[in-house]
């Protein structure tokens, strides 16, 4: 019998993301701790949030490969995560206004009864200029509320973008070809 696959995410979006791989895989909520001191660089940022999720995932299904991602916005040198309030998250749409910033997704994968391996991928993405009728408009849907950087591309921020660099579900919230890649190096799916 093949080992388990499990998604360490509460995100909707990562399990979409993952189902285009093609198998089958259970889903078990990390409630791991999502802070980082500052001055964390965003890949590394990226990466140990990740870790923490699978490391917090991984002991309750030693047999099992887990997979764990986390994703942060960062525009002037500011880690953007989700925003706590309606307010912060006017303030970050208003600092991605016309600019181009970077979203960074981590993945951490733990193989079955062994060692955790990561990586980090990087997208850069142009905001239209936005004025503050259509970016009160975007907070009352509720959309930005629980995503990095107060927006999420597949949603309705998709009208702010004017141009990306990069791998589209990077900024969605899991590399997928990355990913299928380097759990193929480590001998996923089993034969």
């Amino acid at each position: 019998m093949p080992p388990r696959f499990v998604l360490a995410s509460r995100s909707p979006r990562r399990r979409q993301i993952l189902e285009l791989a093609g198998w089958p895989f259970d889903v078990q909520e990390s409630q791991a701790d999502e802070t980082i001191a500052p001055g964390t660089p965003p890949d590394e940022a990226v990466q140990l949030l990740a870790r923490r999720k699978v490391e917090a995932v991984a002991p309750s299904v030693p047999d099992a490969y887990v997979l764990g991602a986390d994703t942060i916005v960062v525009c002037d040198g500011r880690l953007l995560g989700k925003p706590r309030t309606e307010e912060e998250a006017f303030a970050m749409l208003r600092l991605l206004s016309g600019r181009t910033h970077d979203v960074w997704t981590g993945v951490a994968i733990a193989l079955p009864h062994g060692s955790i391996t990561s990586f980090a991928e990087k997208t850069a993405v142009t905001f239209w200029e936005l004025d503050d009728e259509e970016i009160a408009a975007y907070i009352a849907t509720g959309e930005p509320m629980d995503k990095a950087g107060a927006y999420g591309i597949q949603g309705r921020a998709a009208l702010f973008v004017k141009r990306i660099e990069g791998d589209y579900l990077t900024v969605v919230g899991l590399p997928l070809s990355r990913t299928v890649r380097e759990l193929r190096r480590l001998g996923w799916p089993p034969a």
